[in-house]
């Protein structure tokens, strides 16, 4: 199938603050446009030539914005795109209590206030329902990179299996994540309240529960026509990435364990700052994806085949300036990624092999009326025995891997 290149796209999310900075920081009348000005420092003797005034130009500028309109600007589009077999992910990015996890997956206590991810999982079930041609398949894991390590948030007790970054033909993959079916929507709810009751987090000054860690929620989708003719299938995946806060120490005020954990979190960001810069290059020929484990597990989920789409959550105070502008460098940087996402399709053999024998007897009546308007002698075939049936279906089998090798091979080029 045919691709077409487009951009990634990025939202700013503001968090809601009784002391928003009118004088410094604006919003544009199209709602894509968010201005900062700060004054020069003016005392007399002192030469001070830094900038002082920034426009960034995003998807979506989300202010005072309530979840469901948050969830319908950032990702229903791309969710509902999953189903055709379009890959996507969706990745809040921000400063430490920016809001980033109550974007992905929110809260508890209001229905209303349910994040991105609880909102995927539902669209995805009422999709599958409004489809009564197909056959939906789901799956879900969760991942949790914690200090560079690799854990399985859905393995029960600690996993004896090691969890590593795998690359194939058929993409990346974390070796040893358990893979869970979900044949209901309240299957998937269930797995994904285990995996947050086992995510590591801490307080500090600026968040009482900081995600200590990057998550990756993954869905898993393969779509079947019920109609047994229909040899075509796809299949797809979306990531939902909640990524730890970038953090200042002087800032957070933590010690013990913290500034450990901030420093992995802090030297993992700049990372994939540093791969997204590299991508939206298109100069550059290498792209370090395996400079940390985030970024080499999310290798073919930053631009490629993928709709690819990150929320930047900032805070709407003066005194997280700094950071707030860092956050917005970073979604421009991510807008300038380009993306060529294409279905991502599949054969049935054993479709195949039935569809072929029916037009074989097909071909075969009309070869016998065509002897006999034409008074030739009618040919007995002789049943297919298990050799040639075998024979029949390795070939298919081998056209079939075959074909995949040669999108796989286009598409890596």
């Amino acid at each position: 199938m045919s691709t077409k290149s487009r951009k990634a796209r990025a939202f700013v999310r503001v968090r809601p603050t009784d002391d928003f900075p009118h004088d410094v920081m604006r919003f544009g009348p199209d709602n894509k446009t968010l201005e900062i000005h700060v004054e020069k420092d003016s005392r007399r003797g002192v030469v001070n030539n830094q900038q002082t005034d920034w426009s960034f130009e995003m998807d979506g500028i989300l202010h005072d914005a309530s979840q469901d309109s948050v969830y319908g600007a950032v990702a229903e589009e791309a969710v509902a795109q999953a189903i055709e077999g379009y890959n996507g992910t969706i990745m809040c990015y921000g400063q430490t209590g920016a809001g980033k996890t109550y974007t992905m997956t929110g809260v508890t206590e209001r229905y209303q206030d349910r994040g991105i991810l609880p909102r995927a999982l539902r669209q995805v079930f009422k999709t599958a329902e409004g489809h009564p041609s197909l056959s939906v398949g789901v799956r879900v894991s969760y991942l949790e990179i914690y200090n560079e390590t690799l854990l399985d948030l859905l393995a029960g007790p600690p996993a004896e299996t090691r969890l590593t970054v795998t690359e194939s033909p058929r993409g990346v993959f974390v070796k040893g994540l358990s893979v869970h079916p979900a044949r209901h929507e309240e299957d998937a709810f269930d797995l994904l309240f285990q995996g947050e009751a086992n995510r590591i987090v801490s307080s500090h000054t600026l968040n009482r529960n900081s995600s200590r860690s990057h998550c990756i929620f993954t869905i898993y989708l393969e779509a079947h026509s019920r109609d047994p003719s229909e040899e075509r299938y796809v299949v797809s995946k979306i990531n939902l990435v909640d990524l730890a806060g970038s953090e200042r120490l002087g800032k957070t005020g933590s010690d013990g364990q913290v500034p450990k954990e901030a420093t992995y979190i802090n030297k993992s960001l700049t990372f994939l700052e540093q791969a997204v810069t590299a991508l939206a290059d298109r100069r550059r020929e290498h792209v370090p994806f395996r400079r940390c484990k985030l970024t080499h597990a999310l290798k073919d989920s930053l631009g490629g085949n993928c709709n690819t789409v990150l929320v930047a959550n900032v805070y709407g105070e003066a005194a997280q300036l700094e950071e707030t502008l860092s956050s917005l460098r970073f979604a421009s940087r991510m807008r300038a990624v380009a993306t060529q996402p294409a279905a991502n399709e599949k054969y049935h053999p054993e479709r195949m092999v039935k569809n072929l024998e029916k037009e074989l007897l097909v071909l075969r009546e009309e070869l016998a009326i065509q002897n006999t308007l034409a008074n030739r002698k009618l040919i007995a075939y002789d049943p297919l025995n298990e050799a040639q049936i075998a024979e029949i279906n390795a070939q298919v089998h081998r056209s079939s891997t075959s074909a995949r090798s040669r999108r796989c091979s286009t598409s890596s080029e």
